[in-house]
């Protein structure tokens, strides 16, 4: 019974790690909302929606273009920008606060967008879409990934969804 429980902790530890990964290599993109804020320089926080664009106006250093680059990027970008002639040794943070959405369509109950969360699985798309239509084969679930728009990719159940996906589940024959 003990073994058990120490084996479900060790799952439990695992599946926050590969959350953590996931979080860590996310890219920003249009959409996005993010927040960025200085220790100890409440005027230099910023939280922005990032748009076409892909730029967010940060006090003292102009446009910055953010699009495309993990928070850790951002944090360092920030960092080195007030580093030049603005403050000693800045301590900045950054954060995604709201992911931009994904998408999903066919024979789901509820199609449309749905906000993303790191470590996203097809399933989990599903479930937040109200599940699958009578008619849904889970056979025919096609991913377009948001980087390649143009090319649709057979997926299963398990497979991981990234913001801005889109997830096309076709009707089954009988």
């Amino acid at each position: 019974m003990r073994s058990r429980y120490f084996f479900v902790l060790i799952l439990m530890l695992m599946s926050e790690l590969v959350i953590a990964s996931d979080a860590e290599r996310y890219e920003l993109g249009v959409g996005d909302k993010v927040s960025i804020r200085v220790f100890g320089q409440p005027d230099l926080e910023v939280e922005a929606l990032l748009g076409n664009s892909g730029l967010v106006n940060y006090p003292f250093l102009g446009e910055v273009k953010l699009v495309g680059l993990t928070v850790k990027q951002v944090e360092n970008l920030i960092s080195a920008g007030l580093k030049n002639g603005y403050l000693v040794a800045p301590n900045v943070y950054a954060q995604v606060v709201e992911y931009r959405p994904f998408y999903i369509h066919g024979e789901v109950k509820k199609p449309g967008a749905y906000p993303y969360q790191p470590g996203m699985t097809v399933s989990q798309a599903v479930a937040l879409a109200g599940g699958m239509t009578e008619r849904a084969s889970e056979s025919k679930i096609y991913l377009s990934q948001e980087k390649s728009k143009s090319q649709e990719a057979l997926a299963g159940l398990n497979t991981d969804v990234n913001a801005g996906d889109t997830i096309k589940i076709d009707q089954r024959l009988f």
